[in-house]
């Protein structure tokens, strides 16, 4: 089997969570999800399970953060260009997100934070690792 990355996240509202996935440019497994969790897949072994708190429960071994006052974690999806990275940001806009910030660019590396529904925060971006300075 081939190595995978499953992110968890526990969301308050799994269809507005979905939905706000689904505009970032995820695409649902039918065959891992139901009505308590959805398996979006960014990526052939990328995956982000949204769970609801009750189903993300029955995993954690601690209480839940508040994601939208507190970072749990930065998670990085990285582009082909910089127009994808825009037009991800203004599709994760549009189903509710919310950027907390300006555009950052660092010359070899352009990127935009959007966080969730939920609060949980991610870095889009691209990079031209030929504009990367000289060691």
């Amino acid at each position: 089997m081939a190595k995978q990355v499953f992110i968890n996240l526990p969301v308050k509202d799994l269809q507005k969570s979905l939905d706000f996935y689904t505009a970032l440019g995820f695409t649902n497994n039918p065959q891992f999800s139901d009505d308590t969790a959805k398996c979006m897949v960014w990526s052939e072994n990328i995956f982000v399970m949204i769970m609801t708190h009750e189903k993300f429960k029955t995993f954690a071994t601690k209480p839940l953060a508040d994601t939208k006052s507190n970072l749990a974690g930065l998670f990085s999806l990285s582009l082909d260009s910089l127009d994808e990275v825009n037009n991800v940001v203004t599709n994760g806009l549009k189903a509710g997100g919310t950027e907390p910030n300006e555009l950052r660019d660092f010359g070899f590396m352009q990127q935009r934070t959007i966080e969730d529904l939920d609060g949980h925060t991610w870095e889009v971006f691209y990079m031209d690792i030929s504009k990367f300075p000289a060691q």
